[in-house]
């Protein structure tokens, strides 16, 4: 399988502050990878540092081959890597299609296009394409917040913590909505706390305890593994 992010023993700190120690994993092309952890363990340090911000310490970050970690973030994005933030950090006083735009900013092809694949993505987003995105439940914030990043069409999705504050049904329709894209070829890196439904959906599957990786295997095998059992 085609390695499309090999991230190289990271290290990675805010000023005297470290917080990812030594931390190393790869994402094949067509994979579902998750990265679950307790609170503050780094996940969201590590998914950041894709985009350069923070900076590395120490280590490496390769997409296709090529070291990214000294490229600014919009050139980064350009190469396709798009990312959907934790806290969803959508722009609430415009519409959700103005959202979508935004998210569609560097894209050479059709905007309409990328609407359009937004939309049939995401009905409910085209039932209220024109209405505030503030005004939207949390899922729908969430459904824009993903919807955003994919009309960008990126090789490579980054997720951060997608079932955040959403009613059990809610998270079960946005992790189906996840198996669908990463049905259509999109890679998916995925850092989520609700364990069980990552490793549900996850080919293989990364544990993060206080900034290291301390276990690995596939989804499935860390689904049954008791160690993860009890602890998350």
């Amino acid at each position: 399988m085609e390695t499309l992010l090999d991230i190289r023993a990271l290290h990675v700190g805010y000023g005297a502050i470290k917080v990812l120690h030594d931390v190393s994993l790869s994402i094949g092309k067509g994979e579902i990878v998750a990265l679950i952890g307790a609170n503050g363990a780094g996940k969201s340090t590590l998914l950041m540092s894709i985009f350069n911000d923070p900076k590395l310490v120490s280590g490496d970050i390769l997409f296709k081959g090529q070291s990214i970690c000294h490229l600014p973030t919009h050139q980064i994005a350009r190469l396709g890597i798009a990312q959907s933030p934790e806290g969803r950090r959508i722009f609430s006083a415009m519409t959700v299609e103005e959202n979508l735009m935004m998210g569609a900013l560097h894209q050479k092809s059709n905007i309409q296009d990328d609407l359009a694949m937004a939309f049939a993505r995401f009905p409910r987003l085209l039932e209220r394409r024109n209405q505030h995105a503030g005004t939207l439940s949390g899922g729908e914030q969430q459904m824009l917040a993903i919807a955003r990043a994919l009309v960008s069409r990126p090789q490579l999705l980054l997720l951060d913590e997608p079932s955040l504050g959403l009613a059990p049904i809610m998270t079960r329709q946005i992790f189906n909505i996840l198996g669908d894209i990463a049905s259509s070829g999109t890679t998916i890196f995925l850092v989520e706390q609700n364990a069980h439904q990552a490793l549900k959906l996850a080919h293989r599957a990364y544990v993060l305890s206080s900034g290291r990786i301390i276990l690995s295997g596939s989804g499935d095998e860390l689904l049954k593994n008791k160690q993860v059992r009890a602890a998350y």
